[in-house]
């Protein structure tokens, strides 16, 4: 698995961060997604799932491999 973010398209409604925040977190200064780690293990795969589908703006997409 592996993350992205597209910070333009973010809403800032936190809801990654809540479902994942292993995975997410906001920044403190303007509240848009920050990736922490975009090549989650196995273990936070599924709850980064639900950030994707959750995420109100579709800011957050999977990719293939660790590449």
């Amino acid at each position: 698995m592996r993350l992205r973010v597209d910070q333009a398209r973010c809403c800032r409604s936190g809801m990654c961060a809540l479902m994942a925040p292993e995975v997410f977190d906001q920044d403190l200064e303007d509240g848009r997604v920050l990736l922490l780690d975009p090549t989650p293990p196995p273990a936070l795969h599924e709850a980064a799932r639900r950030a994707i589908e959750v995420c109100p703006c579709e800011a957050i997409t999977e990719g293939a491999g660790p590449g």
